[in-house]
């Protein structure tokens, strides 16, 4: 025999000990009897996780994010020219209305307003004079006519002449006159007193501007104008205050909703308004809406609305974004189910309905508004039945599933085994338990073709 001869036998002899070694572990895996069970690629029940659609009152709310806007805004400014001998607030103070904030050097003023005082009884004087001078002249213009009358008879009897009736009757005459003037002079003297007065007023009215007062409660924001500055009517700002009791929050919605929206809002009249800070501190704060603007914006397809609070904790501020709920109203006994058994397909949204028999159905269902961790079901689904909410992607229309699985990981099962285990497994013996990876990710004795 060759040495080639030698080396063939010898590795058909080692091919021939290969395959009678993998037929012995093949005949041992069933001699084992370790029974698994769980679903493999043969079939069987799919672990699946149910709930039951169940009744709730559900409200209808539009939730969008808010930008909260002051009541009102007052910026202060200086109505005089002068210096600021007082400043009496803070960058930040909360004031409200009456509260003295500035003053303003009034010398000037005062100055001016003796003038016009001065200027006042003057007049006063004048008008006297000229009452004066009507009387006067009104007794002379008595006398005058009377004598003239009894001239004119006398002439008529011979006595006097033409001439000197005539002139009588003239003397008669420029007294008329005279008085005349004293009334257009009294009339000018009441004239220049009224405008006298106005000017005081005028004056004094300018001296009131010289001490600033807050026009309406709320809280400053930085005092640009320090004290001893110059300050000039109608220019210098002073101050701003922000009105946040109550306060405004400005939000906007789709214009898809107004409908839905101007229905209840016509309706009760008072919808109710929740403003919370975006990071979910604080208390929200409760409102009602307020405002609906009178016209879309064409450029984003929302409408503006406004929510006012009393916002006494001082929770909101203006400027600051917020998450805004609008509440419509409340559907009583709508079908709810948890959010993840809903499923969407090509041809809508569909739940997997259990049946007596534990089989699934597709079921076509179409979804109201979502609720926090529900869905609304406004058609296809009744209270009490069944669907499925986790493993969907496991399954299809007729099904048979098994409640309670677990979600993927490490499977745990039971065996007796013999002399061999399987892989990753740990055994106790003869009859002893082991725990294994099962491709079912669930806990199951292992030799049971379908369990979990």
């Amino acid at each position: 025999m060759t040495i080639r001869s030698v080396f063939k036998s010898l590795s058909l002899l080692g091919i021939t000990l290969a395959l009678m070694s993998c037929g012995q572990s093949g005949s041992d895996a069933p001699d084992a009897k370790a029974k698994f069970k769980g679903k493999g690629k043969g079939g069987g029940a799919v672990p699946v996780v149910t709930a039951a659609a169940a009744l709730k009152n559900v409200p209808i709310e539009v939730q969008v994010v808010g930008n909260v806007e002051a009541y009102s805004t007052v910026s202060i400014r200086a109505q005089v020219s002068g210096q600021l001998t007082n400043v009496m607030l803070k960058d930040g103070d909360f004031v409200r209305k009456g509260d003295p904030l500035f003053t303003i050097d009034t010398r000037q003023i005062d100055g001016q307003l003796a003038q016009a005082e001065a200027n006042l009884a003057r007049s006063t004087a004048q008008l006297a004079q000229a009452e004066a001078n009507l009387a006067r002249d009104s007794a002379q213009e008595n006398y005058s006519r009377g004598v003239a009358d009894r001239y004119a008879q006398l002439v008529q009897d011979g006595i006097f002449s033409k001439d000197q009736g005539q002139q009588t009757r003239a003397n008669a005459d420029a007294l008329g006159q005279a008085m005349n003037a004293d009334r257009a002079a009294i009339q000018s003297a009441r004239a220049q007193i009224s405008a006298d007065q106005a000017a005081i007023n005028n004056i004094r009215l300018q001296k009131s501007y010289t001490s600033i007062t807050a026009p309406i409660d709320g809280r400053t924001g930085n005092v640009t104008t320090k004290l001893g500055n110059l300050v000039t009517a109608n220019q210098t700002e002073l101050a701003q205050i922000y009105q946040v009791e109550p306060i405004y929050v400005t939000f906007a919605v789709p214009e898809g909703r107004l409908n839905e929206i101007k229905k209840y809002y016509d309706q009760g009249g008072k919808l109710p308004v929740v403003a919370q800070a975006q990071d979910g501190s604080g208390n929200p704060e409760r409102g009602e809406l307020s405002f609906i603007d009178n016209g879309v914006d064409t450029s984003t397809g929302t409408i503006r609305l406004k929510g006012t609070f009393k916002n006494s904790g001082h929770t909101l501020w203006p400027g600051q974004f917020v998450n805004v709920t609008l509440q419509l109203t409340t559907r009583q006994n709508a079908v709810t189910v948890p959010n993840q058994a809903v499923q969407t397909g090509q041809d809508g949204t569909f739940v997997y309905v259990v049946g007596d028999d534990n089989k699934v159905q597709f079921r076509p269902v179409k979804v109201g508004p979502r609720i926090d961790l529900d869905m609304v079901i406004d058609e296809g689904l009744k209270a009490g039945e069944t669907v499925v909410t986790e493993g969907q992607l496991r399954l299809q229309p007729g099904s048979t599933i098994q409640t309670g699985g677990g979600r993927g990981g490490q499977g745990r099962g039971e065996g007796k085994g013999g002399d061999a285990a399987p892989d990753d497994a740990k055994g106790k013996g003869g009859d002893g338990e082991f725990k294994g990876k099962g491709k079912g990710g669930f806990k199951g004795k292992r030799g049971a073709p379908d369990g979990v």
